[in-house]
């Protein structure tokens, strides 16, 4: 089911994508080109009536494959069009945590997404020690730590079937065509600029004249979204390449090693941080405070992606943090952000952010950061209380709350590889976690808690959202979610949600308390958001769902546009029933909808099921404990119950 691919497929398919995750609120999210889209990010964008690979005969959309000072090879994806962008575009330039992604998600930029977005600027001093690696760490689609026993792997390098589904990139084509002098080049925001300006992997819109060469060449600036509250959501990356700045103001910055108590460090100036380590240094901070006040930054993806303007970043060196509290009230004041180089270690603090595109802690570009027993409240939108953008990184946490506030701020925002034990984790106004693409979420005896708003956007509610986006916020891969332990509580719609996208979910041993108006357990189909995840009727869902020792109960809802295999191990049960719903699967396709119920476990059925495939070396009974009948498509009765439901499949073993 999983497969691998190329990072050249996974940049264009975000160019193809106008819009994604956001929220209809007319709020501006600095975090995401969107400015009222959501989480599990939100971007919205002005909207497309086609935004096919190519608009018309004159007209080539794609991503730069090479390019010399005479031609320009453009790597193209046919499709239809993506939907059109939700509600209005945000009003200023600065992006926005409102992409595709659920409402932190920020907007998506020209950079390739499986590289970390290029070097940090240099230094105050002039110094090139901030550079982050030149590539995002490599990530198979698991959680970096270990995994619990008998989870499914997430492999991603096997070829998916052509079922539908999952972003299928194999129909990648490209196009060279010349430049002459008389070619125009355009950036992003309409202004002429050179040839210079391009390169390798950045996203463009060609149009050609009547000798087929080029006329005109224009940065495109295409963001998919989050899913989430009216907002984005976690906050991942999108943006512009434009976004980089060409160096940090910080007050305060360590470039050698250095050890610090009962200091208090205060920031009021735009768009600056407060403490920046940089050129390698190896620095402890104790029994310190930090103020981040301003009220004229900008925020937007150079906060999102590069950590300007938070409170302590960590460019390229090792930080140690202990005892303190953080606290910032400025846009794109992430309390600690670590990126490229940078690795902190935070406990035992406390750290409080206000405004937009303001995670709690928050890392992107490769960066490393590991937390223990803080108290984390983020209250603006595309503000999740952990926090990734592009380029992701590693986070590891253990113990402590972290509580977001804000539409589209989910507890955890995943385009990086997340393992966190022990904590509290509650998203007031967006939905409690969201993964994008090939990136992983490992929880260990939390307790999670999601109320995702109503938004005329989505084409439902959910609590845990695992999807594609298409805005180069993420490499396209397995979303992982692992859960063992503690809880996980829904305020407001279905639990498990997964879409566009290969995804993986294990859960074992979690108590789940569902909303009153839980709609499914598990919906595994296309969709229709109004922010454009992928081609409507070819944005099916790839997925494994594993539940180990769980109780669990609820409608899974599945289309033939997506692939889906449950499984039931160790003494699960499940009640519930299978639904076949084809409301976003377009045409239809081969996909699938298989269960396997081992000898210990059992499925409660409340409800006709229509399914492909049923092995049940287990039991399967109505709640009176009635025998179900399982019958074939064709008439076969493979089963003769006594319940009045019926269990309808194409194949069958006991």
């Amino acid at each position: 089911m999983k497969y691998q691919k190329a990072l050249l497929c996974i940049a264009l398919a975000g160019t193809l994508i106008f819009s994604g995750c956001g929220s209809t609120n007319n709020s501006t999210d600095t975090d995401n080109t969107i400015g009222t889209s959501s989480s599990v990010e939100s971007t919205v964008e002005a909207s497309t009536e086609d935004t096919d690979t190519k608009s018309d005969e004159n007209t080539i959309m794609g991503m730069i494959s090479e390019i010399t000072d005479s031609t320009i090879t453009v790597a193209t994806m046919p499709g239809g069009g993506q939907g059109e962008a939700p509600g209005n575009p945000l009003d200023d330039n600065n992006g926005g945590d409102n992409g595709s992604a659920p409402a932190d998600k920020p907007d998506s930029d020209n950079n390739d997404q499986g590289k970390a977005p290029g070097n940090p600027p240099s230094d105050n001093n002039g110094s090139d020690n901030n550079s982050a690696p030149a590539d995002k760490p490599d990530s198979d689609g698991t959680d970096s730590t270990e995994t619990p026993d008998n989870q499914p792997s997430g492999d991603n390098t096997s070829a998916p079937s052509d079922n539908g589904g999952a972003p299928d990139m194999g129909n990648m084509s490209t196009e060279t065509i010349n430049l002459t002098d008389s070619t125009v080049y355009y950036d992003k925001d309409g202004n002429e600029t050179t040839l210079s300006a391009l390169s390798e992997g950045t996203m463009v819109t060609i149009t050609l004249d009547d000798d087929g060469n080029a006329a005109t060449v224009t940065i495109s600036d295409n963001a998919g979204g989050q899913p989430g509250g009216n907002t984005p959501g976690g906050g991942a990356p999108g943006g512009s390449a434009s976004s980089q700045p060409e160096s940090y103001n910080a007050v305060t910055e360590y470039t050698e090693d250095a050890e610090v108590s009962d200091e208090t460090f205060s920031s009021t100036g735009s768009d600056e941080n407060a403490v920046l380590v940089s050129n390698g240094s190896n620095v402890t901070l104790k029994d310190i405070t930090l103020d981040r006040t301003s009220s004229d930054s900008t925020g937007g993806d150079s906060s999102s992606f590069y950590g300007v303007g938070a409170g302590l970043l960590a460019t390229d060196g090792t930080v140690s943090v202990d005892n303190a509290t953080i606290t910032t009230d400025s846009a794109g004041g992430a309390g600690i952000f670590s990126y490229g180089n940078g690795n902190v270690t935070v406990s035992d603090s406390t750290i409080t952010t206000t405004q937009d595109t303001s995670g709690g802690i928050h890392v992107a570009g490769g960066g490393t950061l590991t937390a223990k027993n803080l108290t984390v409240t983020t209250n603006g939108e595309s503000s999740a209380a952990i926090r990734s953008d592009r380029g992701g990184g590693t986070m590891t946490v253990d113990g402590g709350s972290y509580t977001s506030n804000g539409t589209g701020s989910p507890a955890v925002y995943c385009t990086a590889d997340i393992s966190i034990s022990n904590a509290s984790l509650t998203a007031n106004g967006s939905e409690a976690v969201c993964i994008e693409g090939l990136n992983s979420l490992k929880l260990t005896d939390c307790d999670l808690t999601g109320n995702i708003p109503e938004n005329e956007q989505n084409d439902c509610n959910w609590t845990v959202i695992l999807y594609q986006s298409m805005s180069g916020d993420s490499e396209v891969g397995n979303s992982n979610f692992s859960m063992t332990g503690g809880s996980l509580t829904s305020e407001n719609g279905g639990m498990f949600y997964t879409t566009n996208t290969e995804s993986t979910f294990y859960l074992s041993g979690v108590d789940l308390n569902y909303s009153d108006s839980n709609d499914f357990l598990l919906k595994c189909t296309g969709n229709s958001n109004a922010r454009g995840w992928g081609s409507s009727g070819a944005n099916g869902a790839d997925c494994e769902f594993t539940a180990d020792s769980q109780t669990m109960a609820g409608k899974i809802i599945w289309d033939s546009i997506s692939q889906l295999d449950v499984s039931l191990k160790n003494k699960s049960t499940w009640t519930g029933s299978f639904v076949q719903d084809e409301s976003n699967a377009g045409n239809g396709g081969d996909g699938y909808a298989d269960l396997t119920v081992d000898s210990s476990s059992t499925w409660i059925v409340d409800g006709d099921s229509t399914l492909s495939s049923l092995t049940c070396k287990g039991t399967i009974t109505d709640a009176d404990g009635n025998t179900v009948t399982v019958k074939s498509t064709d008439g076969t009765t493979y089963v003769e119950g006594t319940s009045s439901y019926t269990i309808t499949v194409n194949s069958y073993e006991a």
